[in-house]
């Protein structure tokens, strides 16, 4: 072994500096966290939602108002577009599978049929709900209205 033959051990050059080792390390004194305050202490955690002393956006957004945690959403259909759907599918019973088919609703929507418009074929309509209405005008066209859980 000769003097220009010596290499440094394998991972011994090009490691990242250690931090708080002294001036030598090239991150002596304050160990990179600068200079005073909460952030440069040990054992210094951020509170949630802290914005570095601006006021929160919880606090700075209003506080009012009650969303129900139990509220029930139905995708809404109207009895007009029963008719058209009937008229083009040439079929008498209409229910949530063949919607969700039709791509009127998502696969976990629950479906509630509204009155709205104008309703001539017998339809046998099952759905999760109903409006009296859209009931009132299925029944007088001669057709069948059936809640399904």
């Amino acid at each position: 072994m000769k003097l220009h033959e010596l290499t440094p051990a394998a991972g011994s050059k090009n490691r990242e500096k250690r931090i708080g080792r002294g001036e030598g390390s090239g991150h002596g004194g304050t160990s990179t966290r600068g200079t005073k305050g909460a952030q440069s202490r040990s054992g210094y955690s951020r509170k949630l939602g802290f914005e570095g002393g601006q006021m929160p956006i919880q606090r700075r957004l209003p506080k009012f108002g009650f969303t129900n945690p139990n509220r029930v959403e139905y995708k809404a259909i109207n009895v007009s577009f029963l008719q058209t759907l009937a008229e083009k599918l040439n079929v008498a019973k209409v229910d949530v599978e063949l919607l969700r088919a039709a791509g009127l609703a998502g696969k976990n929507e629950l479906v509630k049929i509204l009155g709205n418009g104008e309703l001539t074929a017998a339809l046998e309509v099952s759905a999760n709900a109903f409006s009296k209405s859209a009931v009132a005008k299925i029944e007088a066209a001669g057709g069948k209205a059936i809640t399904i859980e």
